[in-house]
């Protein structure tokens, strides 16, 4: 039987590449664009979902992630290609982290919180859990932005309604 780690890598790697895909289509001359004023710009969802495996990384290597002591700072990324690139880098970080890390070490409480604010306080399995559970709710908030900017999308788990216009030709 597999490990815990090495499903995670598993989750990483085939996760990874559908998200990938959304962010290749992220268009320049959009990013200020939000479907709604309470919703987040375009520019503000694709960052975080590239920067999402962070949280990966943080729940492997350090005990809490305190954004009172460690802020997080989204970067700024003028292109599917400059988001790309950051996708790539946090990919990197997470593989290495799940690389060095232990069903063991799964079991440790992790803690994200801001000072004494505490939004989260799980074991760091639960923690990794909830990164890819965070992957998957913004890359499909994601298309719902690229659909309604009339974007066809990639279907990550099979065709999308784009993908399947293509098979019925």
């Amino acid at each position: 039987m597999i490990s815990f780690i090495e499903t995670f890598q598993r989750e990483l790697a085939d996760e990874s590449k559908e998200t990938r895909r959304m962010l290749a289509i992220v268009p320049a001359d959009k990013m200020d664009w939000q479907p709604h004023p309470k919703s987040m710009t375009l520019k503000a969802l694709a960052t975080h979902l590239a920067e999402i495996p962070i949280m990966i990384t943080v729940a492997l290597e350090q005990d809490k992630w305190d954004f009172a002591e460690e802020p997080y700072n989204p970067y700024d990324f003028p292109t599917a290609e400059a988001l790309l690139a950051r996708f790539d880098e946090c990919i990197e970080k997470a593989e290495n982290a799940l690389a060095h890390a232990s069903d063991d070490n799964l079991r440790d409480n992790w803690k994200l919180c801001s000072g004494e604010q505490v939004f989260m306080e799980v074991e760091r399995w639960e923690a990794v859990r909830h990164a890819f559970g965070q992957n998957a709710h913004h890359r499909a908030q994601l298309g719902v932005f690229l659909r309604l900017l009339d974007i066809p999308i990639p279907g990550p788990y099979g065709p999308s309604a784009d993908e399947m216009a293509l098979y019925e030709m």
